[in-house]
This record gives C-alpha cells, structure tokens and sequence, in this order.
C-alpha cells in the first residue's frame, strides 16, 4: 500500500523541475512592465467621480502576484494542491464601484497567467490591442453631455413657469423625480444643453418663487 511518504520519496517528486532565478526575475520584469501599462491605461481610461490611484496600484501589484504563483505552480504539484486549498478560503469583500474597473482586474490576472505560462509574445500583444481597443472606447464621449436640473419651488405655479423656461433654453428636458411637501416642491430634471452656455439656469433662479436652481453634471451616479 503506498503512503502519503512514499509519493514525496517517488522519482516523479523528485524529477520535479524547478523555476531558476533568471527565468522568474525576467517573468517578473515583464509583468511589471505589462501591469504598469495596465496602470496607465486604467488612469487615462477612468471616467468615474473619484479616481483612486490605490486601485491602479493594485494592477500593478495583482499582475506581478498572480504570475509569481502560477510560476511557483507550475513547477511544483504538491505546492499548487496547497495553493488551490490556500485560495479557496480568501474572500474578497471591497466593493467594486465602477463596471470597467472589473475588465481591469481580469486584465491583470489574466497577463500574469499568461506571462508564467511563458507565452510572452500572447501578452504583450493581446494588452496593447486590448489597451488600444480601451483607448478608443472608454474615452468616448456622447455627443450631448446630459445634466441634471435641481429646482426647488415655493409652489406649482412656480414650477410650472420654472419647467416652462426650461424646455425653451435646453434641447430635451426630462422629469426623473419630484418631491412635494407643504409649500415647497423639489424637482430633479435631466436636460440636454443646446451649447455650453449655462446662463438660464440664473435666471430660473430668479424667477419668483424659485428658492434655488442648481445644474449638476451627471455621470450615473446621481441620487435624486
């Protein structure tokens, strides 16, 4: 009956090749090399509302890590069963907010992968053609930028004549949510500007009964 010793005393254990020391510091050049693009691409790419530079940091770092594991279980069969029981009982639990910053993320795992695996030439090209591909669409932006109009009215004549203004200096004018209380209402709007003029939104504000106008940039992120 063969043991659990007997398989680490067998010539397959002991025939296991190991990475050298020239082989692992160049696979880690390279991933840093291809993670710090990713860095780049990231930074120049982000279009969210605050960009963190932890996260690009990160790619970078997640790049390297995954190919020096991939390295270590390449090379060794009883470290990578360890290796796959040590990862399964990682959680990951920071919140991810933006949806491109997922792509990232696989980006990353996906070049170390591929960079232990020693298909050098996949990874430096398959990045910049997904780098450039990034580039062009990511920095895409639409034609009309939309807005978000907060008014606050003493009452529904006020409104009405607010709204009415409105729709003559934008190009489209929405309603996304209206709050009404005693003696005050609150509506949210998304509009789109006809230039890059945002003059109307002072003079709503000094309509009678108008409290307040505020024009906000909108990205998808607004709460109304």
């Amino acid at each position: 009956m063969t043991t659990f010793s007997d398989i680490f005393k067998s010539s397959f254990m002991e025939n296991l090749s190991s990475v050298s020391i020239p082989d692992a510091l160049i696979a880690l050049a390279l991933a840093f090399a291809l993670g710090l693009f990713i860095f780049l691409i990231y930074k120049k790419t982000y279009a969210g509302v605050m960009y963190s530079s932890g996260f690009g940091v990160t790619l970078l770092a997640l790049t390297m890590i995954t190919t020096l594991v991939i390295l270590a279980v390449t090379s060794n069969v009883v470290l990578s069963l360890g290796m796959v029981g040590a990862l399964s009982i990682v959680r990951f639990r920071t919140a991810i907010k933006e949806p491109l910053d997922i792509a990232f993320l696989f980006w990353s795992i996906a070049v170390g992968i591929v960079l232990a695996a020693g298909m050098i030439p996949l990874a430096v090209l398959g990045s910049g053609v997904i780098g450039v591909i990034l580039l062009a669409f990511a920095n895409r932006k639409p034609h009309v930028r939309p807005y978000i109009a907060v008014l606050q009215c003493d009452g529904q004549a006020s409104e009405h004549r607010a709204v009415e203004y409105l729709k003559t200096q934008v190009q489209r004018c929405v309603v996304k949510s209206k709050t009404a209380q005693q003696g005050s209402v609150e509506l949210n709007l998304e509009v789109r500007l006809k230039g890059d003029g945002t003059d109307f939104i002072n003079d709503i504000a000094a309509l009678e009964g108008v409290r307040s106008a505020v024009l906000v940039s909108y990205n998808g992120d607004y709460m109304g």
